[in-house]
């Protein structure tokens, strides 16, 4: 594929931010694909590490068609997102975190499955852990249990959203994930894109329902793990639980089905959240008082949540997460 003469199927976007040390890795991972219609989009948010330098070695290469720097950090990476999906011209775009790392025949699963469907909206498939080193974990942070023995499954993606996303976010990394840019060019003045810690939640939440989701039972990706990582700032802060409920506002804005049951245990699960955080008690009133304004809930919907938990174990019925989940 030329870089003017032809339309690729995939877009690849590598969005960076001070990871010069991984990028050569990762962009070898990408040019060493077993499916090689894609384009290759190199993003810098204004890193102080030697990135350009290695950036720049790609400048040449014939599937790199953009290599963008910011001048000003952005302080979210799901700016980055949104302008590498503007700049994409593929039918697929495959969102290329700087850290992690692919298997071979990465683009080329996700694509054969994606097409199979009429409507795919996304397509995403197993991550094992590794740290900064290289380490691989084998933790099965997946926990697909006994669906691991389908191979893939298909899924109406708002079936996806009430039963699985609406729990949790299932989906722990973009780098897992290949998804339609059509769907994500509709998501243009979403909200996900001015959080910081759980916008990717939100982004493959209102992608979901454009289509459907397909899970394949694979592990292809490799999503890295550094003891310094923004989530942490979000626990500590609390901004995470903020964005969380304003996440679960809006889920249920759309989805007029949701049971009210399910909406006070899911309620409950956030302020069972909030309280293991052990923050200051000034901090954790004012973010309490902020999901209870945004999510009409009490304190009630933690004392169902934690009655649910027990009767569970003697319920088989009762409604929980993991039960739930499809």
């Amino acid at each position: 594929m030329g870089k003017s003469d032809s339309t690729p199927l995939v877009s690849v976007v590598v969005p960076n931010y001070n990871y010069a040390r991984y990028l050569e890795q990762r962009i070898t991972s990408i040019l060493n694909q077993t499916f090689t219609n894609f384009e290759l989009i190199l993003l810098d948010d204004a890193s102080t590490d030697n990135s350009s330098e290695v950036l720049e070695r790609y400048h040449k290469n014939i599937h790199v068609t953009h290599i963008e720097y910011n001048e000003k950090n952005t302080g979210s990476p799901f700016q980055q997102w949104m302008k590498g999906i503007r700049l994409a011209k593929g039918k697929y775009v495959w969102i290329a975190e700087a850290d992690d790392c692919a298997e071979p025949d990465f683009l080329e699963t996700c694509v054969r499955y994606a097409e199979k469907e009429k409507d795919t909206a996304i397509c995403y498939v197993g991550s094992y852990l590794f740290d900064a080193e290289g380490n691989v974990s084998r933790k099965d942070v997946n926990h697909w249990g006994s669906r691991s023995k389908k191979g893939i499954a298909s899924f109406s993606g708002v079936d996806y959203v009430v039963h699985n996303l609406y729990w949790k976010n299932y989906i722990i990394n973009a780098s897992a994930v290949l998804f339609r840019r059509e769907y994500a060019l509709n998501l243009m003045d979403s909200p996900f894109i001015q959080m910081r810690y759980c916008g990717d939640w939100l982004f493959w939440s209102e992608l979901s329902m454009q289509g459907k989701v397909v899970e394949v039972y694979r592990i292809l990706n490799y999503f890295r793990q550094h003891t310094a990582k923004a989530t942490v700032a979000s626990r500590r802060l609390g901004e995470g639980v903020k964005e969380d409920a304003q996440i679960l506002s809006i889920m249920e804005s759309k989805l007029s089905s949701l049971p009210i049951y399910k909406k006070r245990l899911r309620r409950g699960l956030l302020y069972r959240k909030l309280k293991r955080m052990a923050l200051d008690t000034n901090v954790e009133q004012e973010i309490l008082e902020y999901i209870e304004e945004i999510l009409q809930c009490t304190i009630a919907d933690f004392y169902l949540e934690r009655r649910n938990q027990i009767l569970r174990l003697f319920c088989p019925w009762l409604l929980t997460a993991k039960r739930d989940r499809l």
